[in-house]
């Protein structure tokens, strides 16, 4: 057996079948201080800032952002935003290439993935003033 076959056995036996979600110590650790950018089926989903507080501000990339907080529920993270007070559950994985979201809801599967990281806020536009 060649090197790259030990190498490439090895690896997989040491990798896990399945990913285990993150619990919601492990989750801010990984969030706190940073903006995510999400993709779903390769295109761009939406941002969200993890501040301190278990606080969290969220847009769609269109510059209009809403301000929420999280807590964990059982296995998974759940986010209230001020434009909406029911929740919105989550699974979050860690892997190679960043967090992988699924919804927790019923209907649909929703999986969202990591696209990107930074530390510097997203783009929120100011509040709407007028007449």
């Amino acid at each position: 057996m060649r090197l790259s076959h030990v190498t490439l056995i090895l690896g997989l036996c040491a990798a896990p079948l399945w990913a285990a979600p993150l619990s919601s110590d492990a989750f801010d650790a990984y969030t706190k201080g940073k903006t995510l950018y999400f993709s779903k089926g390769g295109e761009a989903y939406g941002a969200e800032r993890y501040l301190p507080g278990r606080r969290v501000e969220w847009s769609f990339l269109d510059g209009n952002c809403k301000s929420g907080h999280w807590y964990a529920l059982g296995q998974g993270i759940c986010f209230v935003y001020e434009d909406r007070p029911d929740p919105q559950c989550w699974d979050f994985e860690a892997t190679a290439k960043g967090l992988r979201a699924t919804f927790l809801g019923t209907g649909e599967t929703t999986e969202l993935y990591e696209a990107e990281q930074s530390s510097e806020p997203m783009y929120c536009k100011g509040p709407e003033v007028g007449v």
